[in-house]
């Protein structure tokens, strides 16, 4: 037994062994809970993990709900204080699931402490705090993973494989739009304000669409953009509307807003090239609607054993959910450690964390100035 109470390897039915790896995350709330499911899920559906998850010790600054998150989540210890995770030897990777203020000092802390580190998108409040980050983290020799969770549902990786393969042609358009219906909410809340969110709807929803244009379509360089606050007082977008410019020609559309009822988390996205189209809906997320050429779109149920991830999981047409794409994510993070591989190209790197804030940072310049704005990148 572990000094925490964990069993350190595990055995294959074959009987070779399975390395652990200890985790220390901060954060405890909605994040907390999705990555500490995705642990916990992948030490025995996965079988056998790369590396064995052990739960060393979970911080945040609430004793009471964090001793309650350690519990719950089967944490073997709390910490008051994240500081206390990065001088802990037992914590190997270092997951950062806390509020956007606490993105970058924690995490380059621990990754200049020898720590592998995933860190929740945005990477930073801004481009300079994003870049400032990635170079630290990047200059520490640790493997680094932006969680832009997105990149592993099995239907977007399908679509990835399909656009790689050349079956689209020429990508032309790009179409995407993260609407939320709650931006109304009252209270205390962190992401409705600008030191500690860094943005509003665009940092926290509009990361995710920018990144998976990128994952798709390639770099965006160039942008035009309008934004809107409803809230009287708020000093964060409450929402957004863009055009952009791929480098390869493509033009498209991004969109974020959390004032649109009746949308609870309405990830949609549309790309059209010289050969076909593919569409997505996340709140149908074992779906990918694929048009070859002109003949109208048809539904592909991703469920079949050769698609992507389904391995770990069940029979065809058995569905899988929205929590499954951390699992995935956090075993490739895990994967790339064992095996000092490479994070990307299909994880998000610091790089990638960078160039997306780099990118929204060019949106708000845009809706300030009332021009269009060229991405550059460090």
């Amino acid at each position: 037994m572990s000094e925490v109470g964990f069993v350190t390897m595990g055995k294959t039915s074959g009987g070779e062994e399975v390395k652990s790896i200890g985790v220390g995350m901060l954060g405890y709330a909605f994040m907390g809970k999705a990555h500490s499911n995705a642990y916990k899920t992948l030490a025995y559906m996965t079988w056998p993990p790369p590396l064995m998850p052990q739960l060393v010790a979970i911080a945040g600054r609430n004793e009471e709900a964090v001793a309650e998150a350690a519990r719950r989540y089967g944490f073997a210890e709390y910490k008051t204080d994240w500081k206390a995770l990065v001088a802990d030897d037992r914590v190997e990777l270092f997951d950062n699931a806390g509020p956007n203020n606490l993105h970058a000092e924690p995490t380059i802390a621990a990754a200049e402490a020898g720590k592998h580190v995933i860190c929740e998108k945005p990477l930073g409040r801004d481009a300079d705090e994003s870049y400032e980050t990635w170079q630290r983290v990047q200059a520490a020799g640790v493997k680094h993973m932006c969680a832009f969770n997105y990149r592993f549902v099995p239907a977007v990786r399908l679509a990835h494989q399909i656009i790689s393969s050349g079956e689209l042609g020429d990508i032309q358009h790009f179409r995407g739009a993260y609407l939320q219906e709650w931006g109304t909410t009252e209270g205390d809340i962190w992401r409705f304000q600008k030191d500690l969110a860094g943005s509003g709807s665009l940092g926290d929803l509009g990361a995710h669409v920018i990144d998976l244009a990128r994952y798709l379509v390639g770099e965006i360089d160039e942008v035009g953009a309008m934004t809107q606050t409803f809230i009287p007082g708020r000093d964060v977008d409450d929402a957004v509307e863009s055009v952009v410019r791929f480098g390869n020609g493509a033009v498209g559309t991004i969109e974020a807003s959390r004032f649109c009822p009746g949308r609870k988390n309405a990830f949609t996205w549309e790309i059209n090239g010289s050969k076909g189209s593919l569409a997505f809906d996340l709140e149908r997320l074992n779906e990918l609607q694929y048009s070859e050429g002109n003949e109208g779109f048809r539904t592909v149920l991703v469920s079949e054993a050769d698609h992507p991830f389904w391995e770990h999981w069940w029979p065809q047409g058995h569905m899988i959910g929205w929590e499954h794409s951390f699992v995935h994510e956090l075993h490739h993070l895990l994967t790339a450690i064992r095996d000092d591989s490479d994070v990307a190209p299909h994880g998000a790197t610091f790089e990638d964390g960078y160039r997306a804030a780099e990118i929204c940072d060019a949106m708000l310049r845009s809706a300030e100035q009332g021009g269009r704005e060229s991405v550059t990148y460090r």
